[in-house]
């Protein structure tokens, strides 16, 4: 079996088309999330001494006051809605361009039974 040479895989430096999408998509979710934190974050911290504040404190979802649950339970759940839609966009992405060649490969061991 002839040896290939390495390749160099470098999340900083994509090559192709397709790694730029992969890359792209990657920055616009860890975007989404830390606009997800900062923001909720940043909401409730602003109105904490207001009076819509201590209107949405009076609110509860679950039994749990408002802000405590965008905070403690929102946030791990948009997490996982990014995760779902990520893995979803790169199950198409990967099917649709293979660029000529699967990008995990298999190898058939012939002193192997299968």
């Amino acid at each position: 079996m002839p040896k290939s040479e390495p390749v160099d895989v470098n999340f900083f430096k994509p090559r192709g088309g397709s790694m730029k999408r992969e890359i792209r998509l990657i920055v616009l979710v860890l975007a989404g999330w830390l606009l997800a934190v900062a923001g909720s974050q940043g909401f409730v911290y602003l109105l904490a001494s207001t009076r819509l504040g201590a209107f949405l404190s009076a609110y509860t979802f679950f039994n749990l006051p408002m802000p405590f649950w965008l905070t403690g339970h929102f946030l791990p759940f948009w997490f996982i809605i990014l995760c779902v839609l990520f893995n979803v966009w790169m199950d198409r992405h990967a099917r649709q361009n293979l660029d000529g060649s699967l990008r995990f490969r298999a190898r058939n061991d012939p002193g192997r039974e299968t």
